[in-house]
């Protein structure tokens, strides 16, 4: 039976990278019905909401979405509609894997890490305003359902992938009450999984180790913020945004994404490189049950790359979004 999946392609590169990817998974032999919608700056413009009602309604129903880059304005503009997915259907786990693709070198070497980040609150909540003209306040939201609920999630993760360490990333020496808490609730759920180690390390001191010796590391634990950026971070240690997947999950669904930017300035040019987007469809599949399908495909999208000859630009070759994706359909055929 087919799985039923909502799709949205996304702004500047996100229509070709998801074409891509659906041909892909296609050619994988996965039956899924996608139910395409545009969200962005192309619905705003059509609708007058970045984020449309039936988007939503769509990934309720369904409960696994696919999502291209969208991109959100600075300073200025719409809101986050990232942001505003995660909060609206309580997808409070962000998901980032990271590790080394075989045939791209990088300094660190062999790296194998995820990072799960908390994806409702902390200062990410939005919650800002003018005290008087030239003082804003930005409120740091940090509650024990939210830290606790995330805590479990790491453990359980780490279990069930045969994973040996959690480590809570914090600021709790400076922000005692707020990421004390988030810290407390760690200990907490800790004492729950004697088989995983737990240690904690305060977030400037984890970035420097991160670049220092980031094979310390296995799943990191972290609040909203620091999250968001560690997670970028960690995908520079091993070939940027442009390779690595993320996923937000809850417990009614999950929507998988591109981490990386819309890329206006090569959108529509057959250039975009849909690897981080393939990889995250990959967890997609995973997700679904089609273990094998994604198998077939990561095996097949690593040994394109390690050949070496068919890579898109940012990646050191010169083949189009098209040629790279029909090489990684090739590879396939040869490994099925």
């Amino acid at each position: 039976m087919a799985h039923k999946v909502t799709l949205i392609p996304g702004d500047g590169i996100g229509s070709e990278i998801t074409g891509a990817v659906v041909r892909v998974i296609e050619a994988a032999g996965v039956e899924i019905e996608w139910e395409s919608f545009i969200a962005g700056a192309e619905a705003l413009s059509r609708f007058g909401d970045p984020l449309p009602e039936p988007v939503l309604e769509s990934i309720k129903r369904n409960k696994v979405a696919l999502k291209g880059p969208l991109t959100t304005p600075v300073g200025t503009g719409f809101a986050s509609v990232n942001v505003r997915l995660r909060k609206t259907l309580d997808l409070y786990a962000n998901l980032r894997p990271v590790r080394n693709i075989p045939g791209l070198v990088t300094p660190f070497g062999a790296l194998d890490l995820v990072v799960v980040r908390e994806n409702t609150e902390d200062l990410y909540s939005g919650l800002e305003h003018v005290v008087v003209p030239g003082v804003v306040e930005s409120l740091k939201i940090i509650t024990e359902k939210a830290s606790t609920r995330i805590a479990r999630f790491a453990f359980d993760y780490a279990r069930r992938e045969g994973r040996k360490k959690v480590t809570a990333i914090h600021k709790a020496n400076i922000m005692k009450l707020s990421d004390g808490l988030f810290l407390d609730c760690f200990r907490k759920i800790a004492a729950e999984y004697p088989d995983i180690e737990a240690d904690d390390k305060i977030v400037d001191n984890a970035c420097m180790q991160l670049v220092m010796k980031p094979q310390q590391f296995d799943v990191l634990l972290l609040e909203n913020l620091y999250g968001d950026i560690i997670s970028d971070l960690a995908a520079g240690l091993v070939g940027g945004l442009g390779v690595v997947p993320g996923a937000n999950i809850g417990e009614l669904g999950a929507v998988f994404e591109a981490v990386h930017g819309s890329a206006p300035d090569i959108a529509g040019r057959n250039l975009a490189n849909p690897t981080a987007l393939l990889q995250t469809a990959i967890m997609m599949l995973r997700y679904l049950g089609e273990r094998n399908a994604a198998d077939l495909i990561e095996r097949a999208l690593f040994q394109t790359l390690s050949d070496g000859h068919i890579r898109t630009r940012d990646l050191g070759g010169a083949a189009s979004t098209t040629e790279y994706t029909e090489a990684i359909v090739a590879k396939m055929r040869e490994l099925s």
